[in-house]
């Protein structure tokens, strides 16, 4: 299939739309600023990694603001610095200043033109509706962890959205799921015989940041390094169609 067959985009939003990486760097400041030596930048986001994935699976019914609250506390466990839970809490409540990649919104509003756009994320609502203001909400329909009551890589966050979209008249065969975390999003997309394409912010970077390590790399159908290349390629497929 090319892009252009597609009925549905249904999108992760951290990593892939929103940077969720500079926006914990910059929120876990007030910690990793009181630590003994210097922490690179992805030793914060690989440790950030591992107390959010362990936590998700051991409280998947927790709200994600409290869950960062408890990353918070396991990080400055692990890094030796006193903190308070209101620091923690703090913490939890900084999805809300985020920044948006800078091409998410442009290419957004394009993609709406030709696609159901689709939000499948590990966010809870009322942080999502910051990061929707910031993306100017170009969303049809928004399924978040808190709805679902389980975190991706979870199955069921895949079998609830596909149900859901399914009563809306959208198989399983019109969705391209697009995302950046190959753990999160692409390893069970692949499991659910999902098309997928791969938005791979981090292509100038090694590791896998703030996402867990899938181990075995799943298989993708398209790959674009931002949204505009995706937008773009869409655009080059609609202009070479006969007729157009």
């Amino acid at each position: 299939m090319q892009l252009t067959d597609y009925k549905a985009l249904t999108f992760d939003v951290y990593g892939t739309l929103i940077d969720w990486e500079s926006g914990m760097v910059a929120g876990l400041k007030p910690l990793t600023e009181q630590v003994d030596g210097k922490l690179s930048r992805d030793e914060i986001l690989e440790a950030h990694a591992h107390y959010e994935s362990s936590t998700q699976r051991q409280i998947p019914s927790k709200v994600y603001s409290g869950l960062l609250a408890v990353v918070y506390k396991r990080l400055s466990e692990q890094w030796n610095v006193s903190v308070s839970w209101q620091e923690c809490l703090t913490y939890g409540d900084c999805v809300r200043n985020w920044p948006a990649f800078d091409d998410s919104v442009e290419a957004l509003a394009y993609l709406r033109q030709h696609y159901k756009l689709v939000v499948l994320s590990n966010v809870d609502n009322t942080s999502f509706a910051h990061s929707n203001k910031r993306l100017q909400a170009p969303f049809h329909m928004v399924y978040t962890a808190e709805d679902v009551g389980s975190y991706k890589p979870s199955p069921r966050n895949f079998e609830y959205m596909l149900e859901n979209l399914e009563r809306l008249g959208i198989g399983k065969h019109e969705i391209l799921h697009t995302a950046e975390s190959m753990f999160h999003d692409h390893e069970p997309a692949n499991a659910f015989g999902l098309d997928n394409c791969w938005i791979y912010r981090r292509h100038n970077k090694t590791g896998f940041g703030a996402t867990m390590n899938p181990g075995d790399m799943p298989s993708y159908k398209f790959v674009y390094n931002s949204m505009a290349e995706l937008a773009a390629a869409h655009r080059e497929e609609l202009n070479s169609k006969p007729g157009s």
